[in-house]
């Protein structure tokens, strides 16, 4: 079985090395400006649509200085797809770009790590180093989908079927999972923020927000050794060259240009 995988651009911002990395400085590099795009992404296959991640709330990401580029629910109505509707919701992570929305698809079955569920509900979630990335209405949201019953939780992997499956790797937040999905040709690993930027990969540079160090070099590991093989390609969670590696577009949408097919034909390195 394949599917076909689209990444959606909904959102961009400047930000600069210093800001991005941990430990900027012991790198001995000067600072410099670079864009950061944020993504939410669509599986399709099997007969069913699951949306991974739902992005920022408008007025949270103008409140935080993003640039939002099109509102998500609007993204997926322009792709003919009614998020009231939607009935599986993929969770990576719980900060605030990631479940922004998450009260505007009530019918979905939301897939999330036991680990990630359990700690934001926990006694350590509001300080501030880990707060300072979530929106603690968000994470209301998701204890209220879970007291729903509308919360489907897994630890360490979990086969979604029609070769899409969800591996947990933690590191940047302590339930942090990826998805690996089959497609022509091959398999899209999208990475979200277990790789932020691909030169975290090349270059061995984590994030700055982090819960877990040993964790999210692990987790690099762990998109090595599984990408490092033909046929798979990594789609890293915040890079703007994500639109370079992966040229094909949707056709017809209005937002053809922030709509991207993640496939491993044409994928370029």
């Amino acid at each position: 079985m394949t599917n076909e995988v689209w990444a959606v651009r909904y959102g961009t911002r400047v930000t600069t090395r210093t800001e991005a990395y941990l430990n900027w400085h012991v790198y001995g590099e000067p600072d410099e400006s670079f864009r950061m795009d944020y993504f939410f992404w669509i599986v399709r296959g099997g007969g069913r649509t699951t949306v991974v991640d739902c992005g920022f709330d408008p007025e949270v990401g103008r409140r935080r200085g993003r640039e939002m580029l099109v509102d998500p629910v609007d993204a997926l109505s322009a792709l003919g797809i009614d998020a009231a509707t939607v009935d599986r919701l993929v969770v990576s992570h719980a900060h605030y770009d990631h479940i922004g929305n998450l009260d505007r698809f009530p019918a979905a079955e939301i897939v999330v790590t036991a680990r990630e569920l359990a700690f934001w509900a926990g006694p350590h979630a509001g300080r501030v180093q880990f707060a300072h990335s979530t929106e603690a209405g968000e994470i209301a949201a998701l204890a209220r989908a879970h007291d729903e019953g509308r919360v489907t939780t897994f630890t360490g992997y979990c086969e979604l079927g029609d070769g899409f499956a969800l591996v947990e790797v933690g590191g940047h937040t302590p339930g942090q999972l990826i998805a690996r999905v089959a497609v022509a040709g091959g398999e899209v690993v999208l990475a979200a923020d277990a790789l932020h930027f691909y030169d975290e990969l090349t270059r061995d540079r984590p994030f700055f927000v982090v819960a877990d160090l040993e964790a999210m070099y692990a987790g690099f590991d762990t998109l090595r050794e599984i990408t490092d093989r033909p046929g798979r390609v990594l789609v890293a969670g915040h890079d703007a060259d994500v639109g370079r590696r992966f040229p094909g577009r949707a056709q017809g949408t209005g937002i053809d240009d922030l709509v991207i097919r993640l496939e491993v034909e044409g994928h370029r390195t």
